[in-house]
């Protein structure tokens, strides 16, 4: 498999439905981390580290929760987690599901999860690339939260790391004390968390190694996908998609994102017998029609998020796409899907 290039992250999206879950919107989210407010709902989407880490500070700052992450990791379903996490529940043992977990977090982002045994005990900490900042606390806590909530649901069995140790200041809440469940160090050197060696070896009664072999490749899949060589089409829908919150999308800026020159960028455009002006207007129905899905973003709103100047260009395009308006189409879907709730 080919690893990502350093300082490229992607946030699966169990991660944004996670958060909506505990009643954060990823919009918000993302605008007050300063990026598109549709980011979340592009797949394909790959941020920097910088990035990334701006993303967990608006959680933080949103929330207003120290422990929001724990409640993230350990409030959501296995079935509802990322596949990464799912696979790795199938493990033989603790020991064998972390390695999976390591091997695949490696696959997806820049930071690398450390394991040192000695004495009958493992320590576990969490190493970016050189002149990284330092990691928000809600990103460790998260880290730290998955692994041992992977070994608590595996094993059946309510396993308490020795110590942890953290670089965050005390929270002032007894959140972390009571779900870690150990010796808690704030104001710490390095995070660290450290476990009975033991503990790695117990079993998990749910080992299943048919779905091993199924699901292991469906995950090395969608890593991939993170590098894919995606259709020149697609990359340019992509890269609109997420310029579209920020101004007027132009082919300059996408030829910037996509490291080529407009000039470059126009003629691959036309060699695959497409316009950008075709491409912009499939990237906004697209959008539009995922932003329209979601009850609590009005239609002014979306139109604002797909870079048009009112929303009465937005109405006149739309009902060129959909031959209806924004709100005849999302009362039909509405009314689509309630039947469809109803036959089932």
């Amino acid at each position: 498999m080919t690893k990502v290039p350093s300082d490229r992250c992607k946030l699966p999206r169990p991660f944004w439905q996670s958060l909506e879950q505990l009643g954060l919107r990823p919009s918000a989210v993302l605008r007050h981390a300063r990026l598109p407010a549709t980011l979340h709902l592009d797949n394909s989407a790959v941020i920097s580290t910088t990035q990334f880490f701006a993303i967990w500070n608006a959680i933080d700052a949103l929330s207003e929760d120290p422990a929001f992450s724990i409640r993230m990791v350990n409030e959501t379903s296995t079935a509802n987690h990322k596949l990464a996490f799912l696979v790795a529940s199938y493990a033989a043992d603790f020991r064998d599901g972390m390695a999976r977990i390591a091997r695949f977090n490696r696959l997806c982002s820049p930071d690398r999860l450390c394991f040192e045994e000695r004495d009958g005990k493992v320590s576990v900490t969490i190493e970016w690339p050189a002149g990284t900042e330092p990691e928000p606390p809600l990103s460790v806590d998260a880290s730290f939260a998955l692994l041992l909530e992977l070994g608590r649901r595996g094993t059946g069995r309510h396993l308490r790391p020795i110590s942890l140790e953290l670089r965050r200041p005390n929270p002032g809440t007894d959140r972390h004390a009571i779900y870690f469940d150990c010796p808690i160090h704030f104001g710490a050197k390095r995070d660290r968390m450290v476990l009975n060696a033991p503990d790695l070896d117990l079993p998990f009664p749910g080992h299943n190694p048919e779905l091993l072999k199924m699901l292991t490749p469906a995950l090395a899949n969608a890593v991939r996908e993170i590098e894919a060589q995606a259709t020149l089409g697609e990359l340019v829908k992509g890269a609109l998609k997420r310029a579209m919150a920020s101004g007027r999308p132009d082919i300059g800026a996408v030829a910037r994102e996509l490291g080529l020159s407009e000039r470059t960028l126009q003629r691959r455009i036309t060699a695959q017998g497409a316009t950008f002006r075709a491409l912009l207007t499939e990237a906004r129905q697209e959008l539009g029609s995922q932003l329209l899905s979601d009850p609590s973003i009005d239609t002014e709103e979306v139109a604002f998020l797909l870079g048009y100047q009112d929303a009465n260009s937005f109405y006149r395009a739309f009902r060129e796409w959909e031959n209806m308006t924004p709100g005849h189409w999302r009362r039909t879907m509405s009314q689509s899907a309630m039947a469809a709730s109803n036959g089932s």
